[in-house]
This record gives structure tokens, sequence and C-alpha cells, in this order.
């Protein structure tokens, strides 16, 4: 029965997504987004946590708040976003969206490179990956969470696949991964999230503090000569976005692998770091991104 509630919530938002004028649609999100930041307590402290950890006490509650609230809001215009994608052609796909340094990816395309996109929850992230696929034309297969409505599961797999993007679910992704890049297609990240040493995360520094991250691209791009990009999208209005491609990180092959892993790890926590710090409120502050490290203080709250 909760697949069919779930089901329900998807088709009615998407029925208003469709119906409501733009600027309606926004009022609403940004109202229901105030209304989630104030009633959850949970994630509410889980954000005011992870900001005291990123910029320290540089911030007011004021500040904290309002970050807090658009961390809401910038997820709620994704899952609206999705819903609208639905049945969308290239094209349409396409037209409000804007491409910078995309010479860094048509090289690599153009010499027959392996491909790994490395990326965040931020902005509409569930934009990126299919817009990626329609720009350059090329079959892409992204890394996910298996949702535990299964319903919904389909829906998502459904709504990537329609523009050329494979859904990875995380259990086994790393054969997965290796089989899509031998095969030609571009692999797909999502690297900001805390994974801990005992699920196979190393540590990194990110806002200066340790934090658990996978090595996943690192491994790959070291075991495939795999050039790894960093891709980040972002907007001002939840209408036109930017994908902005950022010079490819560097393969690093020496004796000591261990170390290799380490340096191209901490390279791309640094660039998901000066992206963020760009434009903090469109980062998803609701993980709890550096747990492997500072579990007590997020006691109490889990994920």
């Amino acid at each position: 029965m909760i697949d069919y509630f779930y089901l329900f919530i998807y088709q009615f938002f998407t029925l208003l997504s469709k119906l409501l004028p733009k600027r309606v649609m926004d009022l609403l999100l940004l109202g229901l987004s105030k209304i989630i930041y104030r009633l959850d307590k949970k994630h509410r402290q889980i954000i005011h946590t992870n900001l005291k950890l990123a910029f320290g006490n540089t911030l007011t509650k004021a500040q904290m708040d309002k970050i807090g609230i658009h961390t809401f809001y910038n997820m709620l215009q994704t899952i609206v976003g999705f819903m609208r994608r639905y049945g969308r052609t290239r094209q349409e796909l396409l037209k409000n969206v804007s491409f910078q340094n995309e010479h860094f990816v048509q090289h690599a395309i153009d010499t027959n490179q392996k491909i790994i996109f490395i990326t965040g929850h931020y902005s509409n992230w569930e934009l990126l990956a299919p817009a990626i696929a329609a720009r350059f034309t090329i079959a892409l297969a992204a890394v996910g969470r298996k949702l535990d409505s299964s319903l919904m599961d389909q829906l998502l797999k459904k709504n990537r696949e329609q523009f050329g993007v494979e859904l990875l679910y995380k259990k086994g992704a790393m054969k997965g991964m290796i089989k899509a890049l031998k095969n030609g297609k571009a692999v797909g990240l999502l690297l900001d999230q805390s994974l801990g040493e005992k699920q196979g995360g190393i540590k990194v520094d990110f806002f200066g503090k340790s934090a658990g991250h996978s090595p996943a691209a690192s491994i790959l791009s070291r075991t495939l000569d795999a050039t790894v990009i960093p891709a980040f999208i972002t907007t001002d209005d939840y209408e036109h976005y930017t994908v902005t491609f950022h010079e490819p990180l560097p393969i690093i092959k020496t004796e000591d692998k261990e170390m290799d892993i380490r340096l191209m790890t901490q390279a791309q926590a640094d660039i998901t770091q000066k992206v963020i710090e760009t434009k903090p409120e469109e980062w998803f502050w609701v993980h709890k991104r550096w747990k492997t490290y500072y579990p007590d203080l997020y006691y109490g709250y889990r994920s």
C-alpha cells in the first residue's frame, strides 16, 4: 500500500507542476520548504551541525536558517524538475541548459578516453547526468541507491533511461562501472557522502575537517587509465541551468598505490568543497557528511 501512496503523491505533484504557473509553483515549494524545515527537527539539527563543521562560527543563526530552508527548497525543485522531464525530447531537455568548458569532455571523447564524471548532491543533480548524455550523445552509467519503494524506483530508472542514462545500484556497482567503461560508456558518480573505513572509504580533508570519502573514482581511474572530469550543475532561478566541467584531475601512478589513491581522492574532495563554497545554499546539507570522524556531533539523529 505504501508504494501506491508514494505513487499518488508523485502523480499529484506531477499534475500540479504542469497545471500551475512556474511562479505559483515556486511559491508553493518555498512555503513547503519553510514548513518542513521548522517541523523536521532531526534534519534541521543535522544541517546546523554540518554548517558549523564547515564554516565554524562565521555564520549567524539567521544565515544557517536561510541555507537550511534553501536545502529543502532545492530538493523539492529537483524532484519537481524530475517530474517535468518525463517524456521530454533531448532538444526539450537541453533548451534551458547551458554548458561551460565543454572542450574538456569533447577532447576526451575525440581521443577515445574512458570518462568518469564526478559530482555531488548539488543544485539539480538529477538533471546533470541526462543533460550530459543528451548534450554529447553518449551512453552514461550513473550509480545510485535503490529506492525503498519498488514502484518509485522503476519510475526513477525509466526517467533516467529515456535520455541514455543506465542506472547502476550501489551494491555491486564496481563491477558494473568496470564493464561500462570497458564497453565505451561514461560513468557518473556522486561523491559527497560519508563512507566509513569499514565500508571502504578513506580519510580526506573536507572544509578543514576529516571526512570519509569513496575512493571508487580514483581506483577506476588509476586501474583503467580513465579520465576523471568534475561536473557540477547550478541555477539562479530553477528554470535555467548551467553545467560546468572542471579540468580533468590527474591520474597518479607511482609504486605507492595507496598514496596515489589518497591523493587522487583528496583532489576530488577539494573541487567539491570549492564548488560548495561558491554557493553553499545549493548543496544538500542533510547528509551526515562528517559522521565517520565526528559521530558524537550527530548523536541521536539516525541517517
